[in-house]
């Protein structure tokens, strides 16, 4: 990729001229054109968006109107949100460092206010901060639910900046969506009309998402004025391991971890200051390891000693060391998780290595912005782990390269997330009927108004507190959980000491903290010793086995409404596609025990409670002897779609930002409610996320790719590249390759055939 020049403008006129010399001096003498573009729509009153490329600078645009404003009036307010404790921490930091040196924003009292804001300090903050930096979460549980208290700072609020906003996807951006509303209508009520600022990463229609995110339309800045350096994009596909077969005799490729540190090592030899994204905690840790005795190896032991890792779990003061020393050039490596993925400000990096698909295309760009900040060139490398949709991105590197960046999905309007947000809502101040209404309610008001839980009354609805009810207005904003799930944790706690090792959802604990469990905290290793649903405890005891742990599960799924004309299509005889709500149940019924290389040790049977879940799905249902045209026999029917089915899995995140952990599936060769063989994708959250719908939209583009993955993956009969799920309930069995290829061929030329518009 070639290098493109920096595009300037100038200084907007209201600036503080004393904060203009500060920056000047600082090195930043002009402004890039989309840091002046969304300074002066913001200044204007208008709720603007800037996607643009990272370490563009959008920080500073976002930031002169709250500044300008703050210096100005010295009642005016601002709220920044972040996803991220460690990205506010770092824009704090910088917030405060102006205010020390530049005379007009000595008045701005810039303070964070977390879950690790010390109680003392909180009324303080209250009563005389004007730049408070938090997060949704904290919003929710603190702000909205004590408005009474914060009125002085909502009645001067001037501008909310909501950084990051990529990062509120599916059911957590729906969560994050309701609050914001929330948020605004107690601004409304205490007499103030903030505008909201925007930053993103890269994106597909940044407008159309921060518009669905705050309720309003958003303005739009894309053109990036920043300078790039060239950058050289690798992908690198990791070869077999020789006479290593995994589950079912599927071969076995050598690790991307392992692979990933071998390059960042070479890279560090050369002289290229490297920075590795990985998966996970402990795999950050191994790969800062291997990194270092390869260094080692390769006759360079002082480049070894400056080579690390960073994740979440590390104490503030060791993440903010290791930032410096990454940022001056003590370190020369860095294996780190996403934690260093969002705005952190770190630089002259000159290589990235991606050790597996982040989840999203636009995560990657963002992880390969990292490198060549500087305008240096770069190199980045995505090295591909053994899974569908990075085996398709090697093989089809357009796909990653050029496609556009995939569209954010979330539904604020889902019942299931809207009914806490709606009795919260009446405890902050009672609901008018065009609160209802803006917020697409009706339903949800009309069902809580019959379970009694809301009351109407001329001036609106009112939270009722009724005995015995399962919430009530003193409960009701701490039973709303923004990162989803069922709002009940169950507690891990070590069976010899007693300490809390960290909490799960209790609609995820069957499937990892069940009886056997290996269960993976900050580095150390633990199998659980016995799972209490009802007391809502896992006890865990310290060991360290070699070997992890899989769930094996059943599950059955149920159609509980019809599709609608837009919600069905018949693109060619024999083959169905609908959009449908489901009922999953689902039943851990044992584990496997698997060493690192894919050996199977152990198969153990458990007998966990069945759950279940209402959500969305999108579905196809073929015709058996469209099947037998395809040249599939009837035996072959259930390998065939199963393997279809788990290869559609990997690849929907291609197209919606989701991960395959959001998502589930089902395949049958006789379905009770369709009469035929039919192929289930839903969403694994309450009421759906908007996947399986987006899936349903895009059913062409999505079946095209996955057809690609599969015949490209070089495997004769299957492997988890390609059919194989690390997820499936049924140990990968059965599983056909040769038919899903034929499959999903027909599928592809049937859905290219169609006359039919999808929505």
């Amino acid at each position: 990729m070639a290098p493109t020049p920096a595009q300037f403008a100038p200084w907007p006129a209201w600036v503080p001229a004393d904060l203009v010399a500060y920056l000047q001096d600082s090195g930043v003498q002009q402004l890039y054109v989309h840091q002046e573009r969304v300074a002066k729509l913001a200044r204007q009153g208008t709720h603007v968006v800037v996607a643009t490329g990272t370490s563009s600078g959008k920080s500073l645009g976002y930031l002169l109107p709250p500044l300008a404003e703050l210096a100005a009036d010295p009642q005016a307010c601002a709220l920044y949100l972040t996803p991220t404790k460690a990205l506010g921490s770092d824009q704090l930091r910088n917030i405060l460092e102006l205010t020390r040196q530049v005379p007009s924003l000595n008045g701005i009292a810039a303070a964070p206010y977390d879950g690790d804001t010390p109680t003392e300090a909180r009324a303080g903050i209250r009563d005389n901060a004007r730049f408070i930096f938090s997060n949704p979460d904290m919003i929710h549980a603190s702000m909205l639910a004590n408005h009474s208290r914060w009125g002085r700072f909502f009645r001067h609020l001037k501008f909310v900046i909501i950084d990051e906003c990529h990062a509120y996807r599916g059911m957590f951006g729906a969560h994050v969506a309701l609050v914001i509303r929330r948020l605004r209508r107690l601004a409304a009520h205490y007499g103030s009309d903030p505008t909201f600022i925007l930053a993103s990463a890269t994106a597909t229609a940044p407008g159309a998402h921060a518009s669905n995110l705050i309720g309003s339309e958003v303005a739009e800045v894309t053109e990036d004025g920043a300078p790039t350096g060239a950058r050289t994009v690798m992908l690198w596909e990791p070869g077999f391991i020789e006479g290593l077969s995994g589950e079912n005799g599927a071969p076995v490729r050598r690790s991307a971890t392992s692979e990933a540190a071998g390059i960042m090592a070479t890279a560090i030899a050369e002289g290229a200051r490297t920075l590795t994204f990985v998966r996970s905690r402990r795999g950050a840790e191994s790969v800062a390891l291997r990194a270092a005795e390869e260094l080692a190896l390769l006759g360079r032991p002082d480049f070894s000693r400056r080579v690390a890792s960073y994740r979440a779990g590390y104490l503030a003061e060791d993440r903010r060391r290791l930032e410096r020393m990454l940022d001056d050039g003590t370190l020369l490596g860095v294996a780190t998780t996403n934690a260093l993925e969002l705005g952190i400000d770190v630089g002259g990096l000159d290589a990235v290595v991606t050790a597996g698909f982040p989840g999203t295309v636009a995560s990657f760009w963002q992880q390969a912005g990292r490198a060549g900040r500087r305008g240096q060139g770069s190199l980045v490398v995505f090295v591909a782990r053994d899974e569908p949709m990075d085996t398709y991105l090697v093989h089809h590197p357009d796909a990653l390269l050029r496609r556009p960046i995939e569209q954010i999905v979330f539904d604020p309007t889902n019942p299931y997330i809207l009914r806490g947000h709606i009795y919260c809502a009446a405890v902050e101040k009672p609901l008018s009927p065009a609160d209802v209404s803006a917020w697409g309610a009706e339903q949800v008001v009309e069902e809580l108004t019959s379970l009694g839980l809301l009351r109407r009354r001329p001036r609106g609805w009112f939270a009722a507190d009724l005995p015995d009810a399962p919430i009530t207005p003193d409960t009701a904003h701490d039973q709303v959980n923004l990162r989803g799930g069922s709002g009940h944790e169950v507690m891990i706690v070590e069976s010899t000491t007693g300490r809390l090792l960290g909490t799960i959802d209790t609609e995820r604990a069957p499937a990892q903290v069940h009886p056997g469990a290996v269960y993976v905290h900050q580095g150390e290793t633990y199998v659980i010793e016995s799972l209490d649903l009802d007391e809502y405890l896992a006890l865990a005891e310290p060991k360290a086995p070699e070997y992890s742990t899989y769930a094996r599960s059943t599950t059955d799924i149920r159609i509980i409404s019809n599709p609608g004309d837009s919600e069905l299509i018949n693109p060619s005889p024999g083959l169905w596609v609908a959009n449908v709500d489901v009922e999953v149940t689902t039943q851990v019924v044992g584990y496997v025990a698997k060493l690192a290389d894919g050996t199977i040790l152990d198969s153990v049977a458990l007998n966990m409670p069945a759950q279940q879940l209402t959500t969305r799905a999108v579905a196809y249902t073929i015709d058996p002897l469209a099947l037998s045209a395809m040249g599939i026999a009837a035996g072959d029917i259930p390998g065939s779609l199963h393997a279809a089915e788990h290869a559609a899995i990997g690849m929907l995140p291609l197209l919606a930002t989701c991960d395959r952990w959001d998502i589930g599936g089902v395949s049958t060769a006789e379905h009770p409610d369709t009469g035929l063989p039919t192929v289930f994708v839903y969403d694994g959250h309450p009421g759906g996320a908007g996947f399986a719908d987006h899936g349903f939209h895009r059913f062409a583009e999505w079946i095209e790719a996955t057809f690609l993955a599969v015949t490209s993956c070089p495997c004769e009969s299957g492997c988890p590249s390609c059919v194989q799920s690390p997820k499936c309930g049924n140990g990968n069995n059965p599983l056909d390759k040769s038919g899903a290829i034929k499959l999903l061929s027909a599928l592809d030329t049937m859905m290219k055939s169609t006359t039919t518009d999808q929505p």
